[in-house]
């Protein structure tokens, strides 16, 4: 409870009060080892004369003033989602899909596989509307167990789901900088210069090719603005489930953009083609038809044959960075160099 925290345990937790106590004339600098409630009980009576302040009534104010911006920002969502479950629908031909709930937990990773068309992006979707038996599969979506709260399938600042894809571009007019600046501005995050930094690193770590805080976003390759945009989702955006739709051809790397997702606790989705991708998941989805035909858990096997597909994908990668830089390829000791 609020009136239980100190000042400063107030400021760290809720960074946006800071307007609270300006608007209302609370000059709470030097006070931050004492609790609300005793900061104005020691107010004299001059100055909550002056400051027109009613010492009743500003705890009261100060909780609904954060829960409004806790629910404008979204950010409860975060700690609130525990589970996402999918239940059954039917496939195009109507039959029913043959399982009784799949159950997915923060930091957990799951792939979508199936060939081109047969209903892998219908699947995020369904999970981005939080679908109630009202699409054309079917299928239904729970959120701790329960029906989701209608403001997250209808409303713009609480968003259930961000979603990444292949085509992302930039039409703003803004420099890498000024972008990230203006999200964490509207995220009222504290400490923006360090937040901006941290994006700004994670998203090169993740591109192919670095860029500088001062390149316009219009000006960014496909692989940096998806650089750029996942850095941001995994680190300001208050939506606690990711869907990724067909990365593989991104530019990025893809196994760095996998962990820093899950690092931030988000439950990831990914429609894929690309083995790798889909082997790195815990479970992955097969569709068939429309319908979900079977869900599998990734086998200690899959994960050493990972490792294998891994040294594969590092000899291409490093192939395509020495042509894009001029190089030449040549075998030594039949490997690639």
């Amino acid at each position: 409870m609020i009136t239980e925290m100190t000042i400063g345990e107030i400021l760290n937790e809720y960074p946006f009060t800071e307007e609270f106590f300006e608007q209302n004339r609370l000059d709470v600098k030097g006070h931050e080892d004492i609790g609300f409630n005793e900061f104005l009980s020691a107010l004299s009576a001059q100055e909550l004369e002056d400051s027109a302040i009613d010492i009743a009534a500003l705890p009261g104010e100060l909780d609904c003033y954060i829960e409004q911006m806790l629910e404008f920002l979204g950010i409860e969502k975060r700690s609130m989602v525990k589970s996402l479950t999918i239940l059954p629908g039917h496939n195009k031909s109507g039959i029913p899909e043959g399982f009784e709930r799949f159950d997915i937990l923060p930091s957990h990773i799951v792939s979508i596989v199936g060939p081109t068309g047969s209903g892998k992006s219908r699947l995020l979707a369904d999970i981005e509307w939080a679908a109630q038996n009202d699409t054309p599969t079917g299928r239904s979506i729970l959120i701790n167990n329960e029906k989701p709260d209608s403001k997250w399938r209808y409303s713009s600042n609480n968003k259930l789901v961000a979603q990444l894809s292949q085509n992302m571009n930039f039409v703003m007019d803004l420099s890498v900088g000024d972008f990230v600046e203006m999200h964490a501005a509207s995220r009222r995050v504290s400490n923006v210069p360090e937040v901006k930094k941290r994006i700004l690193e994670e998203a090169n770590r993740l591109a192919g090719e670095s860029f500088l805080e001062t390149t316009p976003v219009t000006g960014l390759s496909g692989g940096q603005s998806r650089a750029l945009m996942i850095a941001d989702t995994a680190i300001l955006s208050s939506s606690p489930i990711v869907l990724i739709d067909e990365i593989e051809n991104a530019g990025i790397d893809r196994r760095k953009a996998l962990e820093l997702l899950v690092s931030q606790d988000k439950i990831v989705l990914m429609a894929t083609h690309d083995p790798l991708l889909a082997l790195m998941a815990d479970r992955r989805i097969v569709i068939k038809n429309g319908g979900i035909h079977k869900i599998i858990e990734t086998s200690t096997e899959e994960k050493r044959l990972l490792a294998r597909l891994d040294v594969l994908d590092e000899v291409m990668q490093s192939a395509r960075r020495k042509l894009r830089a001029g190089e030449a390829l040549y075998t030594e000791d039949g490997e690639v160099k």
